[in-house]
């Protein structure tokens, strides 16, 4: 039987009765290869280097080892940690752990070396097993550290190869957004680097329709196209935040507008039904404009204005992309030394 898929974000601090362990919290990702746009070349390698070995296991017997430890890096907001989860997702035999650097070294100072202990006895009293840490720089910065970073980073050098276990069903996968500041010791230990860069065109596109999802729209096609030119730059999460801006936009127009007009559309009540006095947002010249606010319809007699090119175009003019070129030549640059 499968095993559940648990995510653990967070080591909260213990009670007084459970000094060693602290709290987990657990999810079951449900994140599939589709629900990442692009990304290709990296899914494909992750496949290979998790997906097979999790599915196929007498492959990798003897010599053949699957990689025990990945890097995924790039600029923020690129679905480094969300692709991570899609691997989860698809490894369905797999535990999944999930864990933030800055929140072991910050949240727990003086223990943290035992937030990581606990991290890998979870992992192995329940392997095969996934291990992400996002934010891996933070406990490994090759810069000048500080004592608890310098205990966190010893723990997990000692868990990930110097404890003398056969932790073979343990996978771990690093998400970092500054690689360059990782210290030589854990590179080391990610063998295996993959770059995950910002998405292309094609990518970009599919980006504004998954995080559209069903919300009602009017976009077409070729304004789909037009959106992911005129996105050169952003990352996934810049992208998100013009959707999420879009959504709103729809809102607005109802908040603001000082006219309404009666129109078709499906009930409230029954979606299957269609209803031909439903109010909409209209200018003051429009045929049928009555003067009313929002305030003075029934709830269930609004008809929301659609998502439109326009509403996408207002929401690209107001923002501009997180990532910088100095972060981009940062990133490439150690691709060229460490991949």
């Amino acid at each position: 039987m499968a095993k559940h898929k648990w995510s653990q974000s967070v080591f909260d601090k213990p009670s007084e009765q459970n000094r060693d362990g602290g709290a987990i919290v657990m999810e079951k990702p449900n994140v599939k290869w589709d629900d990442v746009a692009g990304l290709n070349q990296a899914k494909e390698t992750l496949k290979e280097a998790v997906i097979l070995p999790d599915k196929f296991p007498h492959l990798f017997a003897g010599k053949r080892k699957p990689w025990k430890g990945i890097l995924l890096f790039g600029p923020p907001g690129t679905g480094k940690s969300y692709l991570a989860k899609a691997v989860a997702t698809e490894a369905d035999n797999s535990t999944f752990f999930s864990v933030s650097s800055a929140d072991l070294v910050s949240k727990w100072i003086g223990e943290s070396e035992n937030s990581m202990k606990t991290l890998f006895q979870q992992a192995r009293e329940h392997k095969p097993s996934i291990i992400l840490i996002d934010e891996v720089d933070v406990l490994s910065s090759s810069h000048r550290e500080s004592e608890s970073i310098h205990q966190i980073k010893n723990e997990f050098l000692v868990q990930m190869y110097g404890n003398g276990r056969n932790d073979d069903e343990i996978q771990v996968l690093g998400a970092s957004s500054m690689p360059w500041k990782i210290h030589p010791a854990i590179r080391k230990r990610f063998a295996k680097r993959i770059y995950i860069p910002l998405p292309e065109a094609p990518a970009r596109m599919a980006m504004f329709k998954l995080h559209l999802g069903t919300t009602p729209h009017s976009i077409q096609e070729h304004e789909f196209k037009q959106l992911s030119e005129k996105s050169d730059g952003y990352s996934g999460a810049d992208i998100s935040m013009v959707v999420r801006d879009a959504l709103m936009q729809p809102v607005k127009k109802v908040q603001t507008a000082t006219h309404f007009k009666r129109v078709r559309g499906p009930s409230r009540n029954d979606p299957n039904v269609i209803v031909d006095d439903l109010l909409t947002p209209c200018s003051p010249g429009a045929p049928g404009a009555v003067e009313m606010s929002w305030m003075d319809i029934p709830g269930e007699k609004l008809l929301e204005p659609v998502v439109s090119f326009s509403d996408m175009l207002l929401s690209l003019s107001t923002s501009k992309p997180s990532v910088t070129e100095d972060d981009i030549r940062n990133q490439e640059a150690f691709f060229e030394d460490f991949c």
